[in-house]
Parts: C-alpha cells; structure tokens; sequence
C-alpha cells in the first residue's frame, strides 16, 4: 500500500500556524481579520462547499461577511457589489464562488476584484504575479497541494513533475508553484500524445483532469507520488482522477475524499490572513 497522503494533518498544522498569525493581527490596528464570501445563485456545490467555508473560518478564528446574492442579479449590480467589498476597509478578502449563473460573465470577479483582497488568487494580477515567480495571494486549491508534498517531507527539487490538466484555476499555477520549488514540470492535457510515456517518467504526477481513470496503474512507475485533485462522482461515490490501479503502484497518494480539499480550504484562510496583514501594512511571514 501507498503512503496516504491524508489531508487533515496538514490542515491541522495549517491552522496552528494560522492561529500564531491572527494574534498578531488582532493586536494591531482595526477590525479583526474577516473575509467576505460572496455566493451567486443555487448551485448545490456551490452553496455545500460555501457551508464548509463558513466553519473552517470560524474554527481557524477568522470573521466571515456571508453574501447570498439572488440568481437573476445583472452583471452591473454584481459589479458594484465587488466594487463596494474592495473599498470596504473592514474587509480583507473576498472570494466569489464559482459556477455563477449563466447569464454572468464567469470572468467578471476576476476582472473587478482588487488583487490584495482576492484571497482565491483568480485576478488577472496575481496570475501574473505568479507566472514571473513574484506571487501575491495564490489560489488555495494547487497551494494546498505544495503544502500536502511539504507535510510529508516529498521532494519537490529537481524531481520531474507532471501535472494532467492545464486549467487556470488548478493545473496551471500548480505547474508554476512546482517550477517555483525547482521541480522539472511537464503539463498534459486532453491533446497531449501517448500521454502514458510522459507520465511513466515521472517522479510527481498532479492530476487536476476532471476526468475518473485518467491515470492508470500501468501508466507510472512503481513508488510516483500522486496529488490527486479530481473530484467526480461515479455511481454516487465520490472519486478522483486516478484509477484504483494506481494504488498498486504509487508510492504516495493523496486519498479522495480525504486529501486536498481539506487542505484548500486552511489554504484559503492563510491568504485572509495575508491579505489582513497587506491591508494593515505589517511584514509577510516566511
């Protein structure tokens, strides 16, 4: 068997880190850290993964603004209530959950969030911060991976890392975060060719595909480490995007559930944190 790369340790180490942090920042001028949680529409994933924010801030000590805005919002009413948040010194960062309804330019957060207050990193700014090496607020979800390899002590320099799937949101600051870390990356996606050579030179395989059985147990070599993103349900049970052959193989493996999500989240309030200690204008930590 694997090495189980759990997610809940690493949380947990998360959030003593984050609580040494908040005490700084509740001494020092103004308001507590709070973040505002803006929730646009229905959608069932959506309004579940906005409930486990709301606890996993209120566990780590962080205030939370919640904002359930109706479906039919137009894009100018929710471009001004964006506008509001950014210049509302009681607020340090704001996330904008993601699908909006369809009628919304999913681009728009991105487009009118300030980058010191968008605590997901999705803003145009801090994607490029990132991709010249000088990051700001760094999305939660891929940083979250970095700190699960952390944690268990994975080396990451010179190791050759192969990341499946080249999104914005995932795959690709996660191929950036591992070039940062002086890792070899290659990124893959639904066009590369013979996508199994690729991988079996591996030392690190990301997947973030969205895609179940993407990697299979004959497509890595035996001891890889896999951080596995996917989530996707298959006859009602949650998954990821490797293939259960891929425990035979691997030699560390992010479980799903039970892996990075729970990271993501600590992960999302150490960039409030971040973006508390920005707007009060006290040094970063290491």
């Amino acid at each position: 068997m694997p090495l189980m790369l759990e997610g809940k340790p690493v949380a947990l180490e998360i959030e003593q880190r984050l609580r040494d942090e908040l005490a700084e920042v509740d001494h020092a001028p103004g308001p507590p850290a709070t973040a505002a949680a803006v929730l646009v529409g229905d959608d069932e994933s959506s309004h579940a993964y906005f409930r486990s924010i709301l606890r996993t801030f209120k566990r780590v000590g962080i205030d939370v603004v919640p904002r359930e805005i109706e479906a039919t919002i137009s894009e100018d009413k929710l471009e001004r209530i964006l506008g509001e948040l950014n210049q509302d010194p009681d607020i340090d960062g704001v996330i904008v959950f993601q699908p909006l309804p369809d009628h919304l330019d999913r681009e728009l957060p991105a487009n009118i969030l300030s980058a010191d207050k968008d605590i997901d990193g999705i803003t145009y700014a801090n994607a490029g911060r990132l991709s010249l090496a000088v990051p700001h607020l760094v999305p939660s979800t891929p940083m979250g991976g970095i700190e699960i390899l952390r944690h268990y002590q994975i080396p990451i320099e010179g190791q050759h890392a192969v990341v499946i799937g080249r999104s914005p949101i995932v795959g690709q600051p996660m191929a950036l975060l591992l070039l940062a870390e002086n890792a070899t990356v290659t990124i893959c996606h639904s066009r590369t060719r013979d996508l199994a050579s690729i991988t079996r030179e591996a030392d690190i395989v990301v997947l973030a595909a969205g895609t179940p059985g993407v990697l299979t147990g004959d497509m890595i070599r035996p001891g890889t480490t896999v951080i596995d993103f996917g989530v996707n349900f298959v006859d009602g049970k949650m998954t990821g995007d490797a293939d259960p052959s891929v425990m035979d193989v691997a030699g560390a493996i992010t479980p799903v559930p039970g892996g990075t999500g729970v990271v993501t989240q600590r992960v999302l309030a150490a960039n409030t944190v971040r973006a508390a200690r920005i707007q009060r204008r006290l040094p970063q930590r290491a």
